[in-house]
């Protein structure tokens, strides 16, 4: 993520996979970083507002993901360097979870509903 003025932070959204932050504008021009494979948010407003919320919880910024404990914690160990929320609030579609999981992944839900144990 670069830097964001005060007056677009009101357009930050966070992936409810990944929980990347990024500004509305870049999830639709570009897509998730880490996610685009099964969200295809590129491109697709509708979808950027599907599954990315503007309701999360603190902020980390991962220069090294491969590396670092933080990112081994939330589960990030294998994303792209980015500032991502520790938690994000929102639901995704069924039909998106089915996506995520006919494409080999697991979909651990970014709320805090989902510990570690269960994960």
């Amino acid at each position: 993520m670069s830097f964001v003025p005060g007056s677009q932070q009101r357009h930050l959204r966070a992936c409810m996979v990944c929980s990347i932050v990024q500004v509305q504008q870049r999830f639709i021009r570009e897509g998730c970083p880490n996610c685009e494979t099964f969200l295809g948010l590129q491109n697709h407003p509708d979808s950027v507002q599907e599954c990315t919320s503007q309701v999360f919880e603190g902020l980390i910024t991962l220069a090294d993901p491969s590396k670092s404990w933080v990112a081994r914690w939330q589960r990030l160990d294998g994303c792209v360097p980015g500032v991502y929320a520790v938690k994000v609030v929102g639901q995704l579609p069924e039909e998106v979870v089915q996506s995520i999981e006919d494409a080999g992944g697991r979909y651990v839900p970014r709320d805090g509903t989902v510990h570690d144990d269960d994960a």
